[in-house]
C-alpha cells in the first residue's frame, strides 16, 4: 500500500493567517470609489455600514479610497478620515461589519494631480511629485473639468504628505479598523512618483528607479511605524495606465520597490495584475507577507474562473471588485458556481441606495435571487 500522503491543495475558500489577524476565507472585497459620504464633513453613513455589513462574509474587506487630508480628495463625495466625526462615522461602519464576523482595512488614497481646485477646501490645490499635468477630465460639481498642472511638492510639503497618511491611520485604527491600505496604485499620488512620466524630479525623490520608491517607502515606513506593519498593505499596479500613467518598463522600480520595503515588512501586498504575468510571479515570489491579488482578465473583471490562482500558488488572496459590489454574498455564490447578480453600471457613483444595498443575496433555499435591472453602460468602477 502506498504510504504517501496526498498534498493538500489551498483553495480560496480555505482561511489563511494575516500576520496574526485570521480571515475566514482568501476571497477579498477590493477598494471600490462609490462616491457616497454623504454624512457632516464628508463622513460614511448609515447606509455606508450597511454596504459594507451586507459583504463581510469576505475574508477581507478594503474600503473604498479614504483621503488622508483634505487635500487629498480628488472625486465628489468620497470620504476622509482626517477629522472627529469622519473617525466617529467610520467607527459604525467597522463596528457593523465586526458584528458581521468581518475583517476590515481602511485604504488611505490621496490622489495628487488626480482631481480639480473645484473639490477641494479653503483654497487647496492638485499637488503631485513634478509640475506635470494629467491628460484627461475628472467628475466635478459643475460637470467634467480637465486637470490642472499640479503644484510641485516641495521638501517639507512631500513630509507632511507622508505625515498625514500616519495621522489617517492612527485615526484608522482610533475608528476600529483592522488595519489600512496605502494606495500606490492607479495613477493616484504614490503612483505619480513611482512613475516617470509624472515624477521628473532630478532630486532624491526622483531621477531612477530606486529613487522614484522613495516616497512610496517613505509612507508605507510611517504608517507602519504608527499602527505596526501587521497591520498594514501596500497596493500597487505596475504598468497600468490609469491617471495618464506611463510605466514602458514597470519590472525594475517594482523590484527596487520590494527591497526598500523589506525593513519594513507591511502585512501584504495587493497587486492590481498588468498583462504581464511573469512580473506577478516574480513579485509574488519576492515579497515575503501575504501575496492579495486583483487579478487581470482580458475584457471583463475577476470572476470564478479565477479562483484557481489560490490553488496553483499564484496568489494567497484574490480581490474581487465589481462583483463583490454586485454579489453581497459572493464567497457563498462563488462556492456554489453562482448565480450572479449583474453590476448596475449606472448607479457605481453617488446616488442613493439603489445599485449600493440593494442587491439581493441568495435566500437560504438555494434558490436565486433576483438580480437588479440591467442599466445603461457607464465606465468601469473605479478602483479605490
Amino acid at each position: 500500500m502506498d504510504d504517501r500522503l496526498e498534498a493538500t491543495v489551498t483553495t480560496a475558500f480555505d482561511p489563511i493567517d494575516l500576520a496574526g489577524i485570521r480571515l475566514r476565507n482568501r476571497i477579498a472585497m477590493a477598494p471600490m470609489t462609490r462616491s457616497r459620504a454623504y454624512g457632516p464633513g464628508l463622513s460614511p453613513t448609515e447606509s455606508t455600514a450597511a454596504y459594507y455589513a451586507q459583504r463581510a462574509s469576505a475574508g477581507l474587506i478594503v474600503t473604498e479610497g479614504i483621503q488622508p487630508s483634505p487635500g487629498g480628495q480628488g472625486y465628489p463625495d468620497t470620504p476622509g478620515l482626517h477629522s472627529a466625526e469622519q473617525v466617529a462615522a467610520w467607527r459604525r461602519v467597522t463596528a457593523a461589519v465586526h458584528a458581521a464576523g468581518g475583517r476590515i482595512f481602511a485604504q488611505l488614497m490621496h490622489t495628487g494631480r488626480i482631481g480639480h481646485p473645484s473639490l477641494l477646501p479653503d483654497g487647496l490645490y492638485p499637488v503631485g511629485p513634478s509640475a506635470v499635468p494629467a491628460r484627461g477630465s475628472v467628475y466635478t460639481a459643475d460637470g467634467p473639468k480637465p486637470f490642472v498642472v499640479p503644484q510641485e511638492l516641495g521638501e517639507d510639503d512631500i513630509w507632511q504628505a507622508v505625515e498625514d497618511h500616519a495621522a489617517a491611520a492612527r485615526n484608522a485604527m482610533a475608528a476600529g479598523f483592522d488595519g489600512v491600505e496605502v494606495h500606490g496604485a492607479n495613477g493616484y499620488l504614490v503612483h505619480q512618483f513611482l512613475a516617470p512620466n509624472a515624477n521628473i524630479r532630478v532630486d532624491h525623490w526622483g531621477g531612477d528607479d530606486r529613487r522614484r520608491t522613495r516616497f512610496a517607502v517613505e509612507v508605507v515606513r510611517a504608517v507602519a511605524a504608527a499602527i505596526g506593519p501587521e497591520r498594514t498593505g501596500l497596493r500597487i499596479s505596475p504598468g497600468k495606465a490609469l491617471g495618464d500613467i506611463d510605466e514602458p518598463d514597470p519590472g525594475p522600480t517594482y523590484l527596487a520597490l520590494l527591497r526598500g520595503l523589506e525593513p519594513v515588512g507591511p502585512a501584504y501586498l495587493h497587486l492590481v495584475e498588468s498583462p504581464d504575468r511573469a512580473l506577478t510571479r516574480e513579485l509574488r515570489e519576492r515579497f515575503r507577507g501575504v501575496f492579495v491579488l486583483n487579478p487581470r482578465v482580458e475584457g471583463g473583471h475577476a470572476g470564478p474562473e479565477q479562483l484557481s490562482l489560490v490553488e496553483e500558488g499564484t496568489a494567497d488572496v484574490l480581490a474581487f471588485g465589481a462583483l463583490f459590489l454586485a454579489n453581497p454574498d459572493l464567497p457563498r455564490r462563488l462556492r456554489r458556481g453562482g448565480p450572479y447578480n449583474p453590476p448596475e453600471r449606472a448607479t457605481y457613483y453617488g446616488g442613493d441606495d439603489r445599485g449600493y444595498t440593494d442587491y439581493p443575496a441568495l435566500p437560504e433555499d438555494g434558490e436565486d435571487a433576483a438580480a437588479p435591472d440591467a442599466q445603461r453602460p457607464a465606465p468601469a468602477v473605479r478602483t479605490g
